[in-house]
């Protein structure tokens, strides 16, 4: 007990050292002493004990401070010791009060009807934050792992566990759920975070994730009405039938789903894709390839793999043009049209395009206005299009597309709360009221689509038929998806929609987000620079008052500007809103613009482009001063995705990195870079060569002779 409370009060003596709130000081040593008393955390010891003896207060505190929010979704965050972390013991307290929430809303139909359990490929293998000498209960802790260690507590409450034999994907989770009956289902994963990170979605029975206030309940049973987490022996679960393991059955009735939405025989095309180490072999694969495609497999990044080795960064997102670096050399080989890429667990799709013998990346927003064209006049040319046909997408999706909706004479619901989850609900309604079969696309800005009615869910299986149909089409033309594009845009006016973000980390991080939204909500702003707002609404304003629970209000904790638009211009907006899963406040930037002839379009872009620019770095900058940061103007050229205090520490060894020019031995030269560089993890130098070739002319390898 002595040493115990020696180790406490050392930690309490390192915490006064940092600039933080004492609430979150106190959080942190009560949760701290918790693991280092109570023995469900006996093999967490000898890891916490180090972490002590080495002073690693700030790494302490953000692991202990907080038990792992529970949100709307699920869990998700970076994987370790500590309630603020996944492991297994925050994944079985989860599951023990989904499992308690579910046997109260369903009863006995919920022990009988059970839960589907899907995972993808993560696994923890990141050294440097704990001893490589000490045990590690979360070292190689794999996102199977964490699926069976639920399946155990759902089976202890009784619950019947469908339990996938290997990894995949998150759509056929959603249409499992569905096709099995069952009242629920989870997705053991963290999408396309790093790979330092794990998780798990909850999906209910009609396969879509909760919505307010619904979620609310849940949210409550996890993190109030948990006092004891029950565990049955994996093969005993098995040998008594609770936990059932399923595979190639269900595969091909998720297949067979899908296939269906094949809205043309065009086929010439070839095609390569990654799945980013991910699961999309799963799904992507045989559907193109039962589709008859000519379908190439990139041999760099097809291996299972929770490390994403061969992504630069290893962040596997295609929303990141970064995503595809690997995947084009072997394209080039095998003379494809078009890349396809998805995340970890396949529900986002990235699309890069051969146009005019080069590589050209489409945004998410832009795949959604090229699938919505496609559908619209697939379901015109086959006599499907009628005044009920609807198009369902969030209100930070561009607005284009409500547009095209509008003037092709289709519905648009165009101003949902970001999640897809809330598309999903939609998609119920039409269901339920029989109109479902005129249900077109479900599209949001983030890579996520979904056609059909087997799922409830983005899937990037149902958008890769459509790019590779109209893909296929438009080389008959001698045009590419980039042609069709510029074909919207001149027809429709271009529209600029641009995504950024200040990423926040730790407590002082979400008091900073807090501290931003809070000024943005309750101060009276009349313009940004130049900009003058015409109108701002609060999603916490409006119509259900009061808010249907926390979990509503947190899902509407978003503020909108509509600013007047320039001479020249349609309309302009940002959106403001802290990520769900991630500390980070992001931004979203949207700028239309008016029809003009195809001659032209090059020049609209331009204009409506450097209107963006403009705007994106006034309003970032303002939000910089209210936390107190003079953001350099060269920050804007690191990598978008680097935590703020990544971008400031670069400001500070820029000229370090350029002193080691006088060192006169290469592999001195090498080895002090990398030093400098370590904060960045993987491929430092692309993340910040832009900003040091803006001051040095020259890229550092370039500078430093490497």
């Amino acid at each position: 007990m002595a040493h115990t409370q020696a180790l406490i009060d050392s930690t309490r003596a390192g915490f006064k050292t940092l600039d933080v709130s004492d609430k979150y000081k106190l959080a942190a040593l009560e949760g701290l002493g918790r693991w280092l008393t109570e023995a469900e955390f006996e093999s967490y010891v000898p890891q916490i004990e180090f972490l002590i003896r080495d002073a690693k207060w700030e790494f302490l505190l953000d692991a202990f401070y907080q038990i792992i929010p529970f949100g709307t979704g699920g869990r998700r965050g970076l994987v370790g010791i500590g309630p603020n972390r996944i492991n297994p013991w925050t994944i079985q307290s989860s599951a023990q009060g989904h499992a308690q929430y579910l046997i109260d809303q369903y009863g006995e139909q919920a022990r009988r009807r059970g839960v589907v359990l899907a995972y993808d490929v993560r696994k923890f293998t990141a050294r440097g934050m704990y001893a490589d000498t000490l045990p590690n209960p979360v070292m190689n802790l794999g996102a199977r792992q964490l699926a069976e260690a639920a399946a155990q507590v759902y089976a202890a409450n009784g619950i019947k566990v469908y339990l996938f034999e290997d990894v995949r994907t998150t759509p056929e989770l959603s249409f499992a759920i569905r096709h099995l009956d069952a009242v629920a289902g989870d997705m053991f994963s963290a999408s396309h975070n790093l790979p330092t990170d794990n998780g798990k979605k909850v999906y209910d029975e009609f396969g879509g994730q909760l919505i307010p206030p619904h979620d609310q309940a849940l949210v409550d049973e996890v993190t109030r009405k948990v006092t004891d987490i029950r565990v049955m022996d994996f093969d005993q679960a098995l040998s008594r039938g609770l936990i059932v393991m399923v595979g190639a059955a269900v595969d091909t009735a998720y297949i067979q789903a899908v296939l269906p939405l094949s809205l043309s025989d065009d086929r010439g095309i070839k095609i390569m894709y990654s799945p980013l180490h991910g699961t999309g072999r799963t799904s992507i694969s045989p559907i193109l390839t039962d589709l008859g495609f000519d379908f190439h497999l990139d041999p760099n990044t097809a291996n299972p793999s929770g490390a994403f080795e061969n992504v630069t960064f290893n962040i596997p997102n295609p929303e990141v043009i970064q995503s595809f670096d690997n995947t084009i050399a072997a394209a080039d080989e095998v003379g494809a049209d078009i890349i396809l890429n998805t995340d970890p667990d396949a529900d986002r799709i990235g699309i890069m395009v051969r146009h005019e013998n080069r590589w050209v990346f489409m945004t998410g927003n832009e795949i959604g206005i090229l699938l919505a064209r496609y559908g619209i006049s697939k379901f015109k040319a086959a006599g499907r299009l009628n005044s009920n046909c609807m198009i369902i997408k969030t209100d930070v999706t561009t607005s284009l597309i409500a547009k095209i909706a509008r003037l092709n004479g289709v519905q648009c619901i165009g101003d949902l709360l970001v999640g897809f989850k809330y598309i999903a609900d939609e998609m119920n309604r039409l269901e339920k009221e029989g109109t479902i079969g005129d249900f077109i696309l479900g599209t949001e800005e983030s890579h996520g689509y979904v056609m059909g009615n087997y799922c409830r869910d983005k899937d990037a299986a149902g958008a890769a038929i459509w790019l590779a149909e109209r893909a296929a089409g438009l080389k008959k033309e001698n045009r590419t998806l980039i042609d069709d594009l510029a074909d919207t845009y001149a027809r429709y006016g271009y529209c600029h929609n641009y995504l950024t973000e200040i990423r926040l980390l730790g407590a002082t991080g979400m008091e900073q987000i807090q501290q931003i939204m809070d000024h943005l909500r309750n101060t009276a702003v009349d313009e940004f620079g130049e900009f003058k707002v015409k109108e701002k609404i609060d999603r916490w304003q409006g119509p259900p008052q009061p808010h249907l629970s926390p979990t509503d209000t947190s899902s509407r904790n978003v503020i909108i500007f509509h600013l007047s638009p320039p001479e020249g211009t349609d309309s302009m907006r940002m959106t403001v809103r802290p990520s769900g899963t991630e500390p980070k406040i992001k931004m979203y930037f949207e700028v239309l613009g008016m029809p003009c002839a195809p001659e032209q379009l090059a020049a609209e872009n331009q204009k409506i482009t450097d209107i963006r620019e403009t705007l994106e770095k006034t309003f970032m900058h303002y939000c910089y001063r209210l936390i107190g940061v003079d953001f350099p103007e060269r920050g804007f050229l690191l990598f978008w995705q680097l935590p703020l205090n990544d971008k400031l520490k670069y400001f500070e060894i820029e000229a370090d990195i350029a002193g080691l020019k006088g060192e006169p031995d290469a592999g001195q030269r090498k080895g002090k870079l990398d030093e400098l560089l370590a904060f960045l993890g993987s491929n430092p130098i692309q993340k910040i060569d832009k900003a040091f070739k803006a001051r040095y002319q020259m890229r550092i390898s370039e500078y430093l002779n490497l």
